[in-house]
């Protein structure tokens, strides 16, 4: 049950008997056949503690269970959408870029913090991701949104990524992750490039970037 991109900003999935996804609330653009919607009320997968977590830092996004037997189209807000085919690895994800993805991966809510101590925490309020991001692990499709496209930037050991952190979409497999400055006397008067801040990937896998520093 993997998802097919109709066009830049809608995907489509085939949903089977005995299988399913969960989506973003309101994601749902059109279906056919005997599918039913379930509001979410333990943070999917994650459990009630990573809905908790979410809640108190105001970061919860509120998803639905998709199942029966049928098509569904998907796409939310007129953003782009891409897919992200999983095999065995991670990703990380902000829930606000999250469209859909498929029950067999194990969702679970990482703090921020707990991905480079304070600087982690730093990085997700400069960024405005917040306190917590959302993992994903195992084998399976992901659909997220993002402004204006999403690229793939591989990861390679030794040679970091250096991204706007507001262009910052996700990213995949054993990465480090930190936020770098930049900052210099031309910050302090005006005259500095205004790329202050840049989140650093390094590691194994891939990071995923917007064509825009605008936030969902």
């Amino acid at each position: 049950m993997a998802f097919r991109q109709l066009n830049g900003k809608l995907v489509e999935a085939r949903i089977l008997p005995g299988q399913r996804l969960f989506s973003q609330r309101g994601a749902m653009i059109a279906y056919t056949g005997d599918v039913r919607f379930t509001p979410n009320v333990t943070g999917g997968q994650g459990g009630v503690l990573s809905m908790i977590g979410r809640r108190v830092a105001n970061e919860d996004t509120p998803l639905m269970t998709v199942e029966g037997q049928g098509s569904v189209m998907f796409g939310h807000g007129g953003h782009h959408v891409h897919v992200i085919d999983l095999t065995g690895d991670t990703l990380y994800v902000e829930a606000d870029r999250l469209l859909a993805f498929e029950g067999s991966l194990r969702q679970s809510t990482t703090f921020l913090g707990a991905q480079g101590g304070v600087m982690g925490v730093v990085r997700g309020q400069a960024t405005g991701q917040g306190l917590f991001t959302t993992r994903l692990d195992g084998h399976g499709a992901v659909a997220v949104m993002a402004h204006g496209g999403v690229f793939e930037l591989p990861i390679v050991p030794g040679q970091p990524v250096h991204v706007d952190p507001q262009a910052y979409v996700a990213h995949r497999g054993e990465v480090r992750n930190r936020l770098s400055t930049a900052l210099g006397w031309r910050e302090f008067i005006g005259r500095g490039s205004g790329e202050a801040f840049q989140l650093e990937l390094d590691g194994h896998g891939a990071v995923y970037v917007q064509a825009s520093e605008e936030k969902l």
